[in-house]
Formats: C-alpha cells, structure tokens, sequence
C-alpha cells in the first residue's frame, strides 16, 4: 500500500511535523554532507535525525526527494539571511559588505553547505542551476538599481553578480570551509577595496 506524502510546502503540517521534518532535514544535511548522496541511506537519515524510518515517508518520498528539499531550504534560508542582512542599508557598498559577512556567517553555520550544492550538479542538474538562478535573481536586481542610479557603473548586472557570487564563494570556500574561520579582516577589507575600484562610478 503506497504511503500518502504529505507536501512540504504546504502549512498543513502541525507544529510538531514541522519540528519533525526540520530535525530530518537538518539530519540529511549531516549525513549528505559528510557521505555524499550516493553512499547515504534513509536509514542514517533517521537514525542521525533520531525517528523511525517509517516516519521519514510522512514526509519525503525517497532520497532524492529529501535531497531536492535540503538544496531548496538551504538556498531559500541563504537569500532570506542576505535580505535581512543588508535592510535599510543606504548604499550599495554597505550592501555588498553586509553580504559578505551575512554569507561568510551562514557557511560557517551550515559549512557541508559546499559539498551538498556540488553534488547537485550531478543528482539533479536543473536543481544544481535553479539555486544558483534564485541567489542571482536578488543579486541583479540590487546590482541594476545601483548602475542605474549611478552609484556602480554601466555594466551587464546579470554577468556581474555571477562574477561577483564566484568571488565570495571562492573566499568562503578558502578561509571557512578549508580552516573553519573567518576571513581575516584585511582580506575582506581588501576583496571589498577591489570590487569598490572596479564598480564605483567616478564622481
């Protein structure tokens, strides 16, 4: 008899199944994280996220679909944390700097981030460039704003937020991801230095 899925993201789940799904969710994030998808089970799923494995199929439907879910919670809590990070900023450089430290905070926090959005480009192609489309969707928007008001100046915004995601990425990966640290403070300063020179309208 096939079990009835209850969908994700619907708000019908009380808030004991939404407690119950977060701690899967989180617990897939360990397991995916330290395993990668192909040698992780449900079954480490459940017993990292402390439930009965039948309980995983209230809420997901199999492997690929908790894994489908993760990339997508773990996309949508990143641009949420950059959105809060940088309301009421003035400028687009406290903008840029608000980000920065926002996203290096938030790998620090979730650091198998890295490896689970990676390796999604081999599970589920369309999943692998949907997140990356959604964290630039925010980025260009801003960027545009900022060339047309003047502050930046006239560049393609789309191709400039992807250079400057692949920037910060790249410092997260090399300080946080491969020394659980922060950036030192020079570096940020002279990675935010460098893209001021570049984008900054003259005045």
């Amino acid at each position: 008899m096939r079990r009835l899925v209850a969908d994700p993201q619907t708000s019908t789940l009380t808030a004991r199944g939404r407690r119950t799904r977060a701690k899967l969710l989180g617990a897939a994030e360990r397991v995916f994280g330290e395993q990668g998808f192909e040698r992780a089970s449900i079954v480490e799923i459940t017993r990292a996220a402390g439930v009965a494995q039948g309980t995983f199929y209230v809420y997901f439907e199999s492997k690929q679909s908790v894994y489908t879910q993760l990339v997508d919670t773990l996309g949508t809590t990143l641009r949420r944390r950059l959105s809060e990070a940088v309301e009421g900023l003035q400028t687009r450089m406290e903008v840029e700097e608000a980000g920065l430290e926002a996203f290096l905070a938030f790998i620090r926090e979730h650091r198998h981030l890295y490896k689970i959005v990676r390796q999604a480009e081999f599970v589920d192609e369309s999943l692998y460039r949907s997140y990356y489309a959604k964290l630039a969707e925010g980025y260009v928007r801003g960027l545009r704003a900022a060339m047309t008001s003047g502050e930046f100046r006239s560049f393609d915004p789309e191709a400039i937020a992807y250079a400057l995601m692949g920037i910060f990425d790249f410092i997260g990966m090399r300080w946080v991801l491969w020394e659980d640290t922060l950036p030192p403070a020079e570096v940020r300063r002279d990675v935010l230095a460098f893209l001021g020179r570049g984008l900054l309208a003259e005045r």
